[in-house]
């Protein structure tokens, strides 16, 4: 690790995997006195590897940060997807390409099937005419429903990566090994070529972890909410241990692996928290995106000092998190802002981790439920529903909840989900209180409804049952689906989702050691 100045004169080669926002991140490297250290590393000729920021950096700047200036070695700027008809930010499994449909190249591997992980709102957007002073640099392209970029550039002695090999699974393993293992870096000429989109449907293993009684830490799963079994002991349901369950899911083949903390200990001091051990272990088995949910908020250590939100979520990006998911902080952000007249104050935790981190590191977790009305209410988003209610109800909203469901709340789930987005979620992650446990499907009416509401990607969550649930998800145009009783008991495997849906034509992943 480099940690200070020295450590460059002993560096051979230099990996710099970027996470965050362009202007932070450069802020930062200046902070440190690295930027122009960095500079002449890669102008002296030995081999350097960026990834995402660390690729975007090389640049000449960024719509992310107007006024911040790259190094400026790539003659081009970073610019925002356009979220049209499609949701901002990228963030999934898709190829990289370079050459012909008949005769393409992919890196590390010669098949069209390899997938890499991205997640980024800003890239180098390319069309033959404006990028011609790219060709030297461009190494493959990737395209996202209407847009073309590159993702991956490779020059000289540089070689860099939009997409996170360290969260590509296998195939991203080999790209990192590569560059390890070459001493010539020499790309192949340049061919011109918009790639079709071959951006998948994730699906993501979801690991509920508490304390059992005994003190242990589990994988559990309950029957809308209660996690204890129905029996004269009543004792908490445990799946499994949180860190071989979630190797096992990497291996199964899992597009990621969300942990929800859902126990007493959020209120332990923060460098004591068990969920830190969990992500730093699983993070050296497990190579695709872990998210961590429960506690991500400004809190007070037993001693009564208080932590800001970003403090806490820096400590569990640190551990080996992607992103953090937010849950009640979020409805009482979200409370305050449309109080407020919808005024950016910068202090809710959504803000604060979205300006240093960007906002594809911040995932919502939102627990609405129904509420049937016998006529469209003011104030409040109301549909037509084809399930009525027990009096026979037509019409429902969906009520937002927080303290896992325990309390309802008077805002909406389309006033919530817009909030957030406005405040800097780049996520939803979509349950659904009335489907949970249920293994029924997921609440289509809901996930079409919000859906309809955001421009940023959905997850698809509660309810799911069986292989055509995800299907059904799928086709309301989320852009990833979770599960977790079904996946714990095996009674779904999910190796048999994604073979049922790639039988349908969906693009899928498939990455096995």
């Amino acid at each position: 690790m480099i940690n200070k100045k020295d450590d460059f004169k002993v560096a051979k080669k230099i990996i710099f995997p970027g996470v965050g926002a362009f202007g932070p991140a450069m802020e930062r490297l200046k902070q440190l006195g690295f930027f122009d250290l960095l500079k002449d590393f890669i102008n002296s000729g030995k081999p350097f590897m960026g990834i995402c920021v660390g690729m975007q950096f090389l640049c000449e700047g960024s719509e992310e940060s107007d006024g911040v200036k790259g190094l400026g070695l790539i003659p081009a700027s970073c610019t925002r997807f356009k979220a049209d008809t499609k949701a901002v930010p990228h963030m999934g499994w898709n190829i990289a390409a370079n050459g012909s449909p008949d005769s393409a190249t992919y890196i590390n591997h010669n098949k069209n099937d390899t997938k890499y992980y991205f997640v980024h709102s800003y890239g180098i957007l390319y069309n033959e005419k404006s990028n011609s002073n790219l060709k030297e640099w461009i190494y493959s392209l990737t395209t996202y429903k209407n847009e073309t970029f590159v993702s991956s550039v490779r020059k000289g002695n540089v070689f860099a990566t939009q997409f996170h090999p360290e969260k590509s699974g296998w195939a991203g393993l080999k790209v990192l090994k590569s560059f390890l293992e070459t001493d010539v870096l020499q790309g192949p000429e340049f061919i011109h070529f918009a790639p079709l989109c071959a951006f998948t449907n994730r699906i993501i293993a979801c690991l509920d972890v508490r304390e059992n009684d005994d003190g242990d830490l589990v994988v559990t799963k309950g029957d809308q909410y209660d996690v204890r079994e129905k029996t004269e002991t009543g004792s908490i349901r445990n799946m499994g241990k949180p860190v071989s369950l979630a190797q096992q899911y990497f291996n199964d083949g899992a597009d990621e692996i969300t942990f929800l903390n859902i126990t007493s200990f959020r209120s332990m001091p923060l460098h004591d928290l068990p969920m830190l051990e969990v992500l730093k272990k699983t993070s050296e088995e497990v190579f695709v995106p872990l998210t961590i949910g429960g506690g991500i908020r400004d809190l007070k250590n037993p001693s009564g000092d208080l932590i800001p939100a970003i403090d806490v979520a820096r400590e569990y990006f640190r551990s080996g998190a992607d992103k953090v998911s937010i849950g009640s902080d979020a409805v009482f952000a979200a409370e305050e802002f449309l109080k407020s007249g919808k005024v950016l104050t910068g202090t809710s935790s959504i803000e604060q981790i979205s300006k240093v981190y960007g906002n594809q590191a911040v995932v919502v977790s939102v627990d609405p439920r129904r509420v049937y009305v016998s006529s469209p209410i003011p104030n409040h988003t109301c549909i037509e529903t084809q399930f009525p209610g027990p009096r026979g109800e037509k019409f429902c909203w969906y009520q937002c909840t927080v303290k896992g469901g325990r309390e309802t709340r008077d805002v909406d789930v389309v006033q919530l989900t817009q909030s957030c987005e406005i405040l800097g979620c780049g996520e939803i992650l979509l349950n659904c209180m009335d489907k949970d446990g249920t293994n029924s499907g997921f609440d289509l009416e809901l996930i079409k409804l919000v859906k309809s509401s955001v421009n940023i990607p959905v997850i698809a969550s509660s309810g799911a049952g069986r292989v055509e649930d995800f299907h059904f998800a799928f086709l309301e145009g989320v852009e990833a689906a979770l599960a977790a009783g079904i996946f714990h008991r095996k009674e779904v495997p999910i190796f048999n989702v994604k073979k049922y849906l790639k039988d349908l034509g969906y693009s899928v992943r498939f990455d096995f050691d």
